[in-house]
Parts: structure tokens; C-alpha cells; sequence
């Protein structure tokens, strides 16, 4: 029998489960944060609009500095020299080739990879919508000091998620170029390269690749006497 003031076995397991709740709830956020979508990005003044949305965070791309720059330029113009052009190219074509395009993969997965092509037989022409929601064939990432894990990690694993066939890192800072192959366990490596390489990475196998050339500092070519 329960003493006159004391509280019962009901109200006991009562405070228990109040206090129980309190105590798993101390140094946790008082409520989740609500996940970034793409009304964030539209609130952000389109000149200012560097951003991602990773995993539901928003996130600021790193500035692009003159090695990341270089990089980009060199390797995204020596692939759209055989692979980007019309119907009437000598060569291979069948690219869209875009650097910097916002793309959808999912309402919490928005990305603007450094550069992205896709095979006109997928997508015959450009779309005028923003971000694409295209899933693109090839992506490549030009890595900054302050990028490297979204890029190596995150994105790595949500572009293998959404089936990206192609993915390409080049690395200024360790000055290699990394090739990725889906498969359905995981991307393979289906080449590495760094400096003094001359190399045909998939899927661009027709052109050649002077690794030296895309860090921006390829050789001249020998004066001509006269």
C-alpha cells in the first residue's frame, strides 16, 4: 500500500518517461533543420549563385582560382574540339558539353559540376529549363582545397547512386587525373594519370590527353627557323 503523499507506480512511470525523454534530448537541437530545396538557391542573387545542394545542405562552391581555371578551360576545350561539335565535325562528336550547369538529380541533390556532357542520342538538344534534370553521361570535378571531400566522398557516392556512367576528377594540387567507370558495386578506377602522361581516358577515347597541358604549363612548340 502506497504511503498518503507518495506517488503511485503509474504516476512513477510517468515522471520516469518524462524525465527519460528530457535526458536523451539534452545537447540535441531542439528541432531538425529543415533541408535546403531549390527556393534557397532562387534566394540567392544570381550573380552571387555559386551554390550546391548536397545531401539536402547548402553549399558554396569554392572560388575558382587561376590553376582551377586553367585546368577547366584546358581540358573541357580539348574535349569539345572532337566531341562537341555538329553533324559536320571530322570528328566524333555526339556531345553536349556544358561547364558550370545546374542539374537536378534529385529535390535534394542539386549540383553544378565543373563540367557535364551528354550524348545527343539521350538529348537531342539543349534544354531551356533550370537546373536540367537530365542525368548527365560524364561529370568532372576540378578539385579545390576547400572541396575536396564534397567532391571525393558526397558527390562521389550521389553520382554513382544516379547511375553517372563517367566520372572524372582532376586534382591541381596533386596534379593527376582520375577516371571513374559505373559499375553496379561501385565506380571503378579505369585510369589514373599525372604529369609526363599522354593518355585516352573513356569516354573521350579519341583524343589524347597531355596531363602536363591540362595544368597549363604543355611545352611550346619548337620555334621554326627563317
Amino acid at each position: 500500500m502506497v504511503a498518503s503523499g507518495e506517488p503511485g507506480a503509474n504516476e512513477l512511470s510517468l515522471r520516469g518517461s518524462e524525465e527519460g525523454r528530457k535526458m536523451a534530448g539534452m545537447g540535441s537541437p531542439a528541432r531538425r533543420i529543415k533541408p535546403a530545396t531549390i527556393e534557397d538557391l532562387l534566394a540567392i542573387p544570381e550573380e552571387e549563385r555559386r551554390h550546391e545542394i548536397i545531401d539536402g545542405e547548402l553549399v558554396q562552391k569554392a572560388m575558382t582560382n587561376a590553376v582551377h581555371g586553367a585546368s577547366l578551360l584546358g581540358l573541357g576545350s580539348v574535349i569539345r574540339e572532337e566531341y562537341g561539335r555538329g553533324r559536320r565535325s571530322r570528328g566524333p562528336g555526339g556531345w553536349w558539353l556544358v561547364a558550370d550547369a545546374d542539374i537536378a538529380f534529385a529535390a535534394d541533390q542539386i549540383y553544378r559540376p565543373d563540367l557535364a556532357g551528354w550524348r545527343r542520342e539521350r538529348m537531342p538538344t539543349l534544354p531551356k529549363e533550370w537546373p536540367i534534370r537530365i542525368r548527365p553521361d560524364w561529370v568532372c570535378e576540378v578539385l579545390s582545397p576547400t572541396n575536396r571531400s564534397n567532391d571525393r566522398v558526397r558527390k562521389y557516392r550521389n553520382y554513382h547512386r544516379f547511375e553517372v556512367p563517367h566520372y572524372w576528377i582532376l586534382d591541381p594540387m596533386d596534379e593527376t587525373l582520375t577516371v571513374f567507370r559505373w559499375t553496379e558495386p561501385g565506380y571503378l578506377v579505369a585510369l589514373i594519370a599525372e604529369r609526363g602522361e599522354r593518355v585516352h581516358a573513356e569516354p573521350f577515347e579519341a583524343v589524347e590527353l597531355d596531363i602536363n597541358e591540362l595544368f597549363g604549363d604543355a611545352e611550346d612548340d619548337e620555334p621554326t627557323e627563317g
